[in-house]
């Protein structure tokens, strides 16, 4: 334990002496924590830093993961108050220090594990832990502030739900740990820095006023860790397998027809297959083109990011195309064999991680395609949930690759159809075919339990011709994340 720890120790003790020694009275009591154990944690190439030596706190929402920036703090509500104790109120102060200009919505989330100040990064916790989700076990939001760049304005977050739930024990542990997020759009000028627990000044530090004890009557209880379904957000993902950017099955290349089917269906999230760059097949930006679309036909803000199809990322070439309303926290590619890549985006919705894989398998051998499920399918174990792999996998749900999936993953047309809520359209057969069957999956992990399916669809694209944007259809599924 270094020294700084071994302080931070002593003074919890003497404070848990103090109230010890005496008789708690009747009367209500207010007491300031100002040990808050504050660190930022650092997405990107900083993922596997530990930021607790940077003397300032700081917030920024970004589509580069290395640009994301969330604090963590934890207060020892556990010794200083008495099990039980009525909370009357608490807040969480914190002082900004400066930042750039634009005025932000930081909220405040519970801290769902453990985490030592010193240790923790994006990705681990403490030393010998990983977050169950990178960039901290986010719970419940509890509370949202408006910021400024304005030094020595204080922010304050009422958190006495979470303060009595926490001294109540209904955690575990009886430690108050608080997260501050900008989940906001993507901006350079979201940048915000707060000052630390190692302030020079101690009237500017974080801290958490806590008036309890008295008679005075009990807060709402805190939200419960899963939320009634009322409380979720809808997101809808698309699937696209878009015939090398665009060629339809009249042989006319024209993305802009297809943009404007994916704008008609008001995904949140587009998965797309067969995007080109700077080929014979279009010879442009498709990554780019698609973006600048979807942003000119929504009206909304696109993050994206691209991996080629042999496995050089960025680099001109086929590959697959993720877009996304949500800034993109992190990303990650995987290189399969017989020249198949998979891409991960990592997006944070109500407060929940979601890690969105794309993959295409091979078209021509079924042996392939099930060693490449199988590559993808252990990949992505080592992915944050909640997952959702998506990707036109060139099988029907009863061959041996998409079985391989199976085992891990729901299938989320056969989820909604099951249901009565699978939707296609008269004369598709088999129901829910996205070319000659069904080859093109939306599918999540089992293991994705703030994930529930409201609803799927395949579309029906051709125009009065009858012919369609690309030789695929689309398919959509609205989750509830909860």
């Amino acid at each position: 334990m270094d020294l700084r720890s071994i302080l931070r120790s002593a003074a919890r003790a003497a404070v848990t002496v103090a109230l010890a020694s005496v008789a708690l009275p009747a009367a209500a009591q207010t007491i300031q924590l100002t040990e808050s154990n504050a660190t930022v944690l650092r997405g990107g190439s900083y993922a596997n830093t530990n930021l607790s030596a940077d003397p300032l706190l700081a917030t920024r929402a970004s589509s580069d993961a290395t640009y994301v920036r969330r604090v963590v703090t934890k207060f020892d509500t556990q010794n200083t108050i008495p099990q039980g104790t009525t909370i009357s109120a608490a807040t969480l102060t914190v002082t900004v220090a400066g930042g750039n200009a634009e005025a932000r919505s930081i909220s405040a989330y519970r801290v769902n594990s453990s985490f030592e100040e010193t240790e923790t990064t994006w990705n681990r916790r403490n030393v010998s832990a990983s977050w169950s989700s990178a960039g901290g076990d986010l719970a419940e939001k509890y509370a949202a502030a408006v910021v400024s760049n304005a030094p020595g304005s204080r922010v304050t977050f009422d958190v006495t739900a979470l303060v009595q739930a926490a001294v109540n024990g209904s955690f575990g542990s009886r430690y108050t740990r608080v997260a501050l997020v900008d989940t906001g759009a993507s901006s350079k000028d979201s940048y915000k820095e707060y000052y630390s627990n190692e302030a020079g000044d101690p009237s500017v530090r974080p801290v958490l006023t806590v008036a309890y004890g008295g008679t005075s009557p009990a807060p709402a209880p805190a939200p419960a860790p899963a939320p009634a379904p009322s409380s979720g957000v809808q997101l809808r993902v698309l699937q696209y397998n878009t015939h090398h950017g665009g060629y339809g099955t009249d042989g006319r290349y024209d993305p802009d027809r297809l943009a404007t089917w994916m704008a008609k269906m008001k995904p949140d999230v587009i998965m797309l297959n067969e995007i080109e760059k700077f080929t014979s097949w279009g010879n442009e930006d498709q990554p780019a083109r698609y973006k600048a679309l979807m942003e000119s036909k929504t009206g909304r803000k696109w993050y994206s990011i691209f991996a080629q199809e042999f496995g050089a990322w960025t680099s001109n070439g086929k590959g697959h195309l993720i877009l996304s309303t949500y800034p993109l926290e992190s990303s990650a590619f995987f290189d399969m064999s017989w020249d198949r890549v998979a891409a991960m985006a990592r997006i944070t919705v109500n407060g929940r991680t979601i890690s969105l894989v794309v993959t295409h398998l091979d078209p021509d051998s079924q042996t392939r395609r099930l060693s490449q499920a199988q590559q993808v399918v252990q990949w992505a174990t080592g992915i944050a949930e909640n997952r959702i792999l998506t990707g036109d996998m060139n099988a029907w749900p009863d061959q041996s690759s998409i079985l391989e999936y199976y085992k891990n993953y729901n299938d989320s047309w056969a989820v909604a159809e099951a249901a009565g809520k699978a939707v296609s359209f008269s004369g598709l057969t088999p129901s829910g075919a996205t070319k000659n069957g069904r080859i093109d999956y939306i599918m999540y992990s089992k293991k994705a339990a703030n994930l529930v399916v409201l609803g799927s669809q395949v579309y029906d694209t051709r125009d009065a011709n009858g012919a369609m944007p690309s030789d695929h259809r689309p398919v959509l599924t609205t989750f509830e994340v909860r």
